[in-house]
């Protein structure tokens, strides 16, 4: 594809009540009990902050609220945004088992890609991540739960219902502790994407070209995400041995139910290819196994010609 020149990986050398399985789908087999839990949690369950959005805006939300990992990054160059939120200053504490899943797993990605950047002279901004129930405020504007999980780099907080942790096994039947962990590694991994510069690079390059192009561009960007999320899997895996092999297999399944492939086969009974923004289930999971089984950033160039 032609297209602008966009160094993503090249900066980085190799790298180094009910339980939550119940809500989950499946029996518990990611190890992540007693471990560390990462500081940057935000808690706003049982509270509602909203920002206005409509027309538009909130119709592209609501399609996009079909993927997870959903790129919120192209709505970011205005129009249809409010984007005044209120700010958290209150201190967190872990108060059940679904916060400390997550906490956990944020944690885990903080060290790695900390060490990652680290190996190639560079320092790594912890994101922070917001849990919130029905509806809340971004500096991107209000998430609810027909958005799903989302990166915003405005504010450089991911933002996600717990109860898409439900729709992701039951209603997408990818299922499974690992499964979720995937949703927060690749949420994540848009984070790393904006600290090295390729959101804005690629989004100033959505300006200039169609949408088919510009569509094309955000399946990269996803599918570049989807390596990240592999990368922090090996590393996991090594570091820290919580990962089996059952949960690699969760998160294939996963790759495999939100293709976009997939997900318009079964919403509206025909596939679009020029629509596509995430990419095929088969480009998710090639992407995912890439960054899995060679642990280094310099292979999730996902911009290179040839790449797809």
């Amino acid at each position: 594809m032609a297209g602008p020149v966009i160094v993503i990986a090249g900066n980085f050398g190799a790298s180094c009540g009910v339980g939550l399985s119940d809500r989950l789908g499946v029996d518990q087999a990611m190890k992540w009990r007693g471990r560390r839990t990462s500081r940057n949690i935000v808690d706003r369950r049982g509270s509602t902050r909203a920002a206005g959005i409509g027309g538009v805006g909130a119709v592209v939300l609501v399609l996009a609220g079909m993927f997870f990992g959903v790129d919120l990054t192209p709505l970011l160059q205005g129009g249809g945004i409010d984007g005044s939120y209120e700010s958290d200053s209150r201190p967190n504490t872990i108060e059940d088992e679904t916060e400390q899943f997550v906490g956990v797993v944020l944690a885990d990605t903080e060290e790695v890609w900390s060490d990652i950047f680290a190996n190639s002279g560079l320092t790594y901004a912890e994101p922070q991540l917001v849990l919130y129930s029905g509806t809340t405020s971004s500096a991107c504007g209000t998430a609810n739960a027909a958005v799903g999980p989302f990166y915003c780099p405005n504010d450089q907080r991911i933002f996600l219902d717990t109860d898409f942790f439900r729709v992701l096994s039951q209603q997408l039947g990818a299922g499974g502790d690992f499964a979720a962990a995937y949703v927060i590694a690749h949420e994540v991994a848009h984070h790393v994407q904006h600290q090295l510069g390729t959101l804005s690079l690629v989004n100033a390059e959505k300006q200039r070209v169609s949408q088919t192009m510009a569509n094309q561009l955000s399946v990269r960007v996803e599918l570049q995400a989807d390596c990240f999320s592999g990368i922090w899997a090996r590393e996991a895996q090594s570091r820290f041995g919580s990962i089996e092999a059952g949960d690699i297999a969760e998160a294939m399944n996963a790759a495999a139910r939100i293709g976009d492939d997939a997900l318009q086969q079964a919403s509206q009974g025909q596939v679009v290819p020029d629509s596509f923004t995430h990419g095929t289930s088969a480009q998710r999971q090639e992407w995912f196994a890439r960054g899995y089984q060679n642990g280094n950033p310099g292979e999730c160039d996902t911009f290179a010609d040839g790449a797809l």
